[in-house]
């Protein structure tokens, strides 16, 4: 992996949040809470692609 794990910006106090990190071709994201449940993958553009769009709203 090229980085490490990063919590949400917008974490709850109760450590209800997600954490992403991505490598050369995937983002990589999991819950807090569950991390032994392993994590959703999607393709690097795809993700850059969904940020771009939340931060519009």
């Amino acid at each position: 992996m090229d980085t490490d794990w990063r919590k949400s910006s917008h974490s709850q106090p109760s450590g209800d949040c997600v954490e992403c990190r991505t490598d050369s071709d995937r983002a990589l994201v999991r819950d807090t809470r569950h991390r032994e449940a392993g994590h959703l993958a999607f393709p690097l553009a795809e993700w850059r692609a969904f940020l771009r769009a939340a931060h519009t709203l």
